[in-house]
C-alpha cells in the first residue's frame, strides 16, 4: 500500500512539476511584455501614418497656391506692378515654406519607416514566442497524459490491496501519511525504521520480535507503522 502510494505522490509530483510548465510560465510573460511593446509599436505607427498623411497634404497645399499664383503671373492676369512685386514676394515665400514643409514630411518619413521596422520585429518575435508556446503546450500535454495513464494504473492497484485491512488501521495509516510527508508505512530494514532511517536498539528489537505477525508495529522514534519483513534483521 505504502508502495503505491508513494507512487503516487511522485507521479503527481511529476505532472505539476513538469519542466515545459515553468517554461511556458516564463515564455507567457515573456510573450505579454512583448504583446504590450507591440501595442506601443502600433500606435506610434498609427500616429507618424497620420502625421505624414497631413504633412502630404500640407506640402500638396502649398504647392497648389504656388502654382496658381504662378499661372496667374504667366498669363497676364496681374498687371499692376506692385500686385505683380508682392505676387514674387509671395512666391518666394511659398518656396521656402515648401522646402520647410517637405523637411518636416521627411523626417516624418523616416520616423515612420523607423517604427515600421521595429513593430515588424516585435511582431516577429511575438508569433516566434506564440509558436514556442504552442510547442511546449503539445509537449507538457503529451506528458500529462502519459503520467495520467501510469497514476490510472496505480490508482487501479491500491483498492486490491485495500481489501481485508481493518478500518482503524487504514485511518492510522492515512493519517501518518497526512503528517508524516506522506509516508504512513516504512520498512523495517537491517533494524533500521526506513522511514526516519534511524537504528532500532536492541531492546526495542526484541520486543518486536515477540510481537504477533499480525499485530501492529510503530516506530518509537517517528511513529510510523514498521512493517517487519525477511530483511528486518529481527
Amino acid at each position: 500500500m505504502q508502495a503505491l502510494d508513494a507512487q503516487v505522490d511522485q507521479l503527481r509530483h511529476q505532472r505539476t512539476h513538469l519542466p515545459e510548465l515553468a517554461d511556458i510560465t516564463a515564455l507567457t510573460q515573456s510573450r505579454g511584455e512583448l504583446v504590450d511593446q507591440m501595442r506601443d509599436a502600433q500606435i506610434v505607427v498609427d500616429d507618424l501614418t497620420a502625421a505624414q498623411v497631413k504633412a502630404d497634404a500640407d506640402v500638396e497645399s502649398v504647392r497648389t497656391r504656388r502654382t496658381r499664383d504662378r499661372d496667374r503671373m504667366d498669363s497676364g492676369q496681374i498687371s499692376n506692378p506692385k500686385d505683380l512685386e508682392r505676387m514674387q514676394h509671395e512666391l518666394v515665400s511659398l518656396d521656402r515654406r515648401i522646402a520647410t514643409l517637405e523637411d518636416e514630411e521627411m523626417e516624418v518619413m523616416e520616423q515612420l519607416e523607423e517604427a515600421q521596422t521595429r513593430l515588424t520585429v516585435l511582431t516577429g518575435q511575438v508569433q516566434e514566442a506564440e509558436a514556442r508556446l504552442a510547442e511546449l503546450s503539445t509537449a507538457r500535454d503529451e506528458k500529462a497524459a502519459a503520467i495520467d495513464a501510469e497514476l490510472a494504473e496505480v490508482v487501479a492497484k491500491r483498492a486490491p490491496a485495500l481489501e481485508g485491512m481493518p478500518e482503524d488501521l487504514l485511518a492510522l495509516y492515512e493519517r501518518l501519511r497526512t503528517t508524516k510527508g506522506g509516508v504512513g508505512a516504512a520498512e523495517l530494514r537491517q533494524r533500521r525504521c526506513t522511514g526516519c532511517q534511524l537504528t532500532i536498539d536492541n531492546a526495542e528489537l526484541a520486543i518486536i520480535r515477540a510481537k504477533p505477525s499480525n499485530e501492529v508495529v510503530r516506530c518509537e522514534e517517528c511513529t510510523r507503522i514498521l512493517v517487519r519483513t525477511g530483511e528486518s534483521g529481527l
